[in-house]
């Protein structure tokens, strides 16, 4: 399920980028970034039921959360429960400085409840390419992907009863991303159209062009890899309102499974 499908600029209708992956009664989750929590709890999932949480990169608008994510887990556990986050070189930064920033707030929430003796547990894995779980039930597997000048940065393929999703997140084409989609049920990707961005009069945001795939690369992306359906989310520009039709079809003049356009919620 696309929880966030947003990009940095904030918007009223999107959060921001995070995907849940349900495998029978197991949840992961993919990226935390603005409002996840939100989204979460609107999908029938409480940071609690996590069974880890994993960061395809270290950009802001993908982490910016995490420490609501930590929290919420922490105060919802009846007792202590370590969080598992796996990420790239960096994660364990990021954690560590996301509970410095928490520290006033836990130390209000252990003075004040007597139940609470704890402070949260957080369990990093800095991860590389290959196979982070497998133990009969589900499978997940991260690849190396290209974000430059952003790396390490890593997509994520999960193999449940049969079914297979790939997470890419934000990425150019690549050989890493290209091995992980092989033959897989659903590829989710981020997406821009050049042509749009081209147009916004700041280089800062024209720069985002050389580092994320547009929407015709991640349809040859999904093509060469024979995906059954591709998935265009964090779309940038933030598209407009009934716009939907002509990212697709976009899509659709290189790859000829099914496409998906992405909106906060939806179920694949």
């Amino acid at each position: 399920m696309l929880l966030g499908t947003g990009n940095p600029l904030p918007d009223p209708n999107r959060a921001g980028a995070a995907t849940l992956i349900k495998a029978g009664a197991r949840r992961f989750l993919v990226d935390a970034g603005r409002g996840v929590c939100m989204r979460l709890a609107a999908a029938g999932t409480l940071p609690v039921m996590l069974e880890s949480v994993l960061l395809t990169h270290l950009h802001s608008d993908h982490i910016c959360d995490l420490n609501d994510v930590i929290t919420t887990h922490w105060i919802m556990s009846g007792q202590p429960t370590p969080l598992k986050v796996f990420g790239p070189a960096g994660t364990g930064q990021v954690v560590d400085g996301a509970l410095a920033m928490l520290a006033p707030d836990l130390s209000y929430r252990l003075a004040h409840h007597a139940d609470l003796t704890w402070s949260p547990e957080v369990a990093v894995t800095e991860l590389t390419p290959g196979v982070l779980l497998d133990d009969g039930d589900v499978r997940v597997i991260a690849a190396a992907t290209d974000h430059r000048p952003v790396e390490p940065t890593l997509a994520f393929r999960f193999e449940h009863a049969g079914r297979s999703i790939v997470v890419a997140g934000d990425t150019v084409p690549c050989d890493g991303l290209d091995e992980l989609c092989v033959g897989a049920d659903v590829h989710v990707q981020t997406v821009i159209r050049q042509d749009l961005v081209r147009l916004v009069p700041m280089q800062r945001f024209v720069d985002i062009i050389d580092y994320h795939s547009t929407v015709e690369q991640a349809a040859q992306t999904a093509a060469r890899a024979g995906v059954a359906t591709l998935v265009l989310t964090h779309q940038a520009p933030t598209p407009a309102p009934g716009a939907a039709e002509e990212w697709l079809a976009l899509a659709r003049q290189h790859f000829g499974g099914n496409v998906l356009f992405g909106e906060d919620l939806l179920e694949v």
